[in-house]
């Protein structure tokens, strides 16, 4: 349900943070005693753009927890600590790897098919 409340908040675009662009929320796991949220996230861009948005999201916390708390009627709203969830970034990786490999077994198996230069006698 956090996950859900933030990714409508930032949908929303209820953060006047010039810093929070384009965040998606990815996941969130919360300590068994609700006192602890940790929220995954990711965004699109280059390093800058994720420490920018990382600061963005520190500084927003307080203002993202009473929103939460107002939202779900929570007796114990959690603390919020935010992670750059590098799962999208691995996957894009393995992509531009798996493209790589298919281009060079594709220029391989033309090398193969097409015929041998003539040789002069």
């Amino acid at each position: 349900m956090i996950q859900q409340q933030l990714g409508i908040l930032f949908a929303r675009g209820e953060l006047k943070d010039p810093r929070l662009g384009l965040v998606t929320i990815t996941g969130c796991e919360v300590s068994p005693d609700l006192r602890q949220a940790r929220v995954y996230w990711t965004v699109h861009g280059d390093e800058q753009v994720r420490k920018d948005t990382r600061v963005g999201l520190t500084a927003s916390r307080g203002y993202l927890r009473r929103e939460i708390g107002q939202a779900l009627s929570l007796r114990v709203v959690p603390n919020l600590s935010f992670a750059y969830d590098e799962a999208i970034d691995r996957g894009d990786r393995i992509e531009q790897l798996l493209r790589e490999a298919k281009e060079a077994d594709r220029r391989r198996e033309v090398a193969l098919v097409q015929p041998a230069p003539p040789e002069d006698e």
